[in-house]
């Protein structure tokens, strides 16, 4: 290779935003040097390249699309400060891990990277620049505010396919994340069946995931879970390190342990930190070259703990230097704010690892979250050592998210959170953004939830639907104008074939916004027909198909052949948008009566169960009726029930039972309950529970509830004491 320094001769104007070509990068740089000058992209480059890089690196250069040849008139060098070619640039290079310097011409570039990751994340930066066939001659000199950014795959649900996982590493790699932790709680040998190997196809499925995040500069974990039944013995600590053993032999050098949502013996702390010592002591430092060990806690958010917790304490006082641990803020979603993160780290005495829950979407699984990402200071990057965001079962949606996650832990005073949504829509399906857009202003608020974490939504028609609430004419009309956009936008991703997995994953969400498009419609529509007098024929057809579209919309969350097994819904535009047209429909019906001296039903919901309870965690969770079942979606942590707290499905008719049975992850709950139904007379008449067997968890109510007609269903703790317990299924026949 010859060794020959590059000089280029550009012209410095530190800019104080991104410009021109530059604006095509995310993360967004620190620093940026250009005037905006702006040159063909080369097609055909020759590289040179420092002594010794890596694999990946090489591997990126020749995945670039760029043809490489000898005689290409653009030059490209590529090395790290490591190399004496590149020594006149040390000093342009931020001392920072991952940093790099980055210069581009007319006619050659240099990348010079801190280490062999700051190279490769200066190429995606080159090449990003590129993407639109025009380079913009500038320095940037740029770096990662947090240490450690990523990906969790944590939450409950049908786990990504094989397939996803490797699109999202390649996402990873493009966008300067360095963490994928797989820890999908679906998966049994993470978690039920921690202690035995993987079956040889899914392991050699593991092994090329972490393969794959190699070539894109992504530290793999892999994670196991094994607090729900672990043995506090050596018998069980020679299980732990031995299935460490077995993923180490297949190529992973980073791990983390996880005790979330668990209560009982593998909940205590001062055990937990004796088991991530001894994994230390007779793993990792035997090895030599795996990561530092990553630790989920049982108390993982302040609401679950105290200023004066033993369990904070025995992490913190106990835990060897070096461990990392996670926590997801002040509650178990929620932003991340500073007073909280000094809060964390006073008691654990080590900067926190945040697992931040967001957009993940088991605990509404009605919803599809493609909103911006927003809400966590921007001014806490040196209190912790890693920020991952655990996203949705949706992999290919959570990437709006997510490519806005690596722009705020990549530059967080920079941080723009709107534009790095548009930036985000753009990336995701450039031939449609425009039309993902508009879907996504209305697929952003959870709706009420457990965990009272909420987003905006609609933001930008927020007066719009005030006004047209009130029944004011101008906005009504630009209603019916945004609900056109809305059906045509639904229309144009239904038919797209830019990113097919997008597409299939957003299906029931945009057949969905279809049919609240036309329900938006026709109301705006009632509104013109009283305004001009139409004929009472006409209004009445048109207050008909509006309730026809809310019944619609009801049996399209109940459409089993749109929906699986973890989902439990279709619900958009609930925050702004359908509470407005449902004020205007019963202003319009109301206004339709008065006239005419008719008595039509001025509400158009459509919800024949609902329910009550004095369990905060249980009060806000979705009710589902499908074919002969009602089910109530699962709660993912563990539910803590007060004494004769209660829990209660009320229908809106009387509805024939055919039995009933629950899951709350404990074979002897059965008897810590009194269940109760409610008969048409209003008399509440007691129903016996039952376990099939001494090892069964489900609870069974006895013969005398098949048959009876009821108005209301209702499960009391009866125990005489707060009960922790899962609450994995619920489930009514009808």
């Amino acid at each position: 290779m010859k060794k020959i320094i590059l000089s280029l001769a550009l012209p410095v104007m530190l800019t104080p935003g991104v410009q021109a070509q530059v604006s095509l990068v995310n993360p967004v740089p620190h620093s940026v040097q250009s005037d905006g000058t702006l040159v063909p992209a080369p097609t055909r480059w020759r590289v040179e390249t420092g002594k010794s890089l890596p694999g990946f690196l090489l591997s990126a250069i020749g995945e670039s699309g760029v043809e490489q040849t000898a005689d290409a008139a653009f030059r490209l060098r590529v090395g790290t400060v490591a190399d004496k070619a590149f020594s006149k640039y040390r000093k342009l290079v931020p001392e920072r891990a991952e940093g790099y310097y980055l210069a581009a011409g007319a006619g050659e570039a240099v990348i010079v990277g801190r280490d062999a990751r700051g190279a490769y994340y200066g190429l995606q930066t080159l090449q990003q620049m590129m993407a639109e066939g025009k380079l913009q001659v500038c320095s940037v000199a740029d770096y990662p505010d947090v240490a450690f950014r990523g990906s969790i795959e944590g939450f409950y649900g049908r786990p990504w396919s094989h397939e996803h996982r490797l699109r999202q590493l390649d996402f990873y790699g493009r966008n300067k994340m360095n963490v994928y932790i797989y820890g999908p709680k679906d998966d049994p040998y993470h978690r039920a069946h921690w202690r035995e190997p993987y079956p040889a196809d899914e392991a050699a499925r593991i092994k090329e995931l972490n393969e794959r995040a190699k070539l894109r500069g992504v530290h793999f974990y892999w994670a196991i879970h094994p607090g729900m039944d672990i043995k506090w013995n050596d018998e069980d600590r020679r299980h732990l390190v031995d299935k460490l053993e077995k993923m180490y032999a297949l190529g992973i050098r980073s791990f983390a342990v996880f005790f979330d949502d668990i209560w009982g013996e593998g909940a205590k702390g001062e055990n937990q930190a004796a088991l991530l010592n001894y994994v230390d002591d007779v793993f990792v430092k035997k090895h030599g070259d795996v990561a530092p060990l990553l630790l989920c806690p049982t108390e993982y958010n302040r609401s679950w703990s105290s200023d004066d917790s033993p369990y904070l304490k025995a992490l913190g006082e106990g835990l060897h230097e070096g461990i990392e641990v996670m926590w997801t803020g002040n509650t178990v979603v929620h932003n991340i704010y500073k007073e909280g993160m000094e809060w964390i780290n006073a008691r654990l005495k080590r900067k926190t690892y945040i697992w931040w829950n967001y957009p993940v979407s088991d605990f509404v699984r009605d919803r599809m979250l493609l909103g911006p990402t927003y809400g966590n200071d921007l001014d806490i990057a040196d209190l912790m050592s890693g920020f991952v965001s655990n996203p949705m079962q949706y992999a290919e949606s959570s990437k709006v998210s997510l490519y806005s996650v690596a722009d705020y832990t990549w530059n967080m005073q920079a941080y723009d959170w709107q534009a790095s949504w548009e930036r985000a829509v753009k990336d995701l399906l450039p031939g449609e953004a425009a039309a993902l857009r508009t879907f996504a202003t209305y697929n952003e608020d959870l709706g009420p939830n457990g965990h009272g974490f909420r987003r905006d939504e609609g933001r930008e028609i927020a007066e719009c639907c005030s006004r047209a609430a009130e029944g004011d004419s101008r906005a009504v009309a630009e209603m019916s104008a945004q609900s056109a956009l809305l059906a045509a936008a639904a229309d144009r991703l239904l038919r797209c074939q830019e990113n097919p997995l997008l597409i299939e994953e957003l299906r029931p969400w945009l057949v969905q916004a279809r049919v609240v498009a036309e329900y938006g419609q026709t109301v705006c529509a009632m509104k013109t027909a009283n305004d001009n007098g139409w004929p009472q024929g006409k209004f009445l057809d048109l207050y008909q198909h509006a309730r026809d579209l809310k019944k619609l919309m009801y049996d399209n969350e109940n459409d089993a052949a749109q929906l699986h097994e973890y989902q439990t819904g279709t619900k958009l535009a609930t925050l702004r948008y359908l509470p407005a047209m449902n004020s205007l429909f019963a202003l319009e019906v109301s206004r339709f009566n008065g006239t005419n001296g008719t008595q039509l039903e001025a509400t158009s919901d459509y919800a024949p169960y609902h329910i009550e309870s004095s369990v905060p965690q249980l009060a806000q969770l979705p009710i589902v009726a499908t074919g002969t079942e009602v089910k109530v979606t699962p709660s993912n942590e563990v539910v803590k029930w007060a004494p004769d707290s209660y829990f209660t499905i009320t229908c809106e008719r009387p509805t024939r039972l055919a039995g009933m049975d629950f899951n709350f992850g404990h074979h002897g709950s059965a008897a810590d309950f009194r269940l109760e139904i409610r008969v048409e007379s209003g008399e509440w008449v007691p129903v016996g529970l039952l376990h099939y067997g001494d090892t069964d968890e489900v609870v069974h109510t006895t013969d005398e509830i098949s048959g009876k007609v009821v108005t209301a269903i209702r499960l009391t703790n009866v125990s005489g004491r707060e009960l922790q317990y899962y609450f994995r299924a619920f489930c009514v026949s009808r």
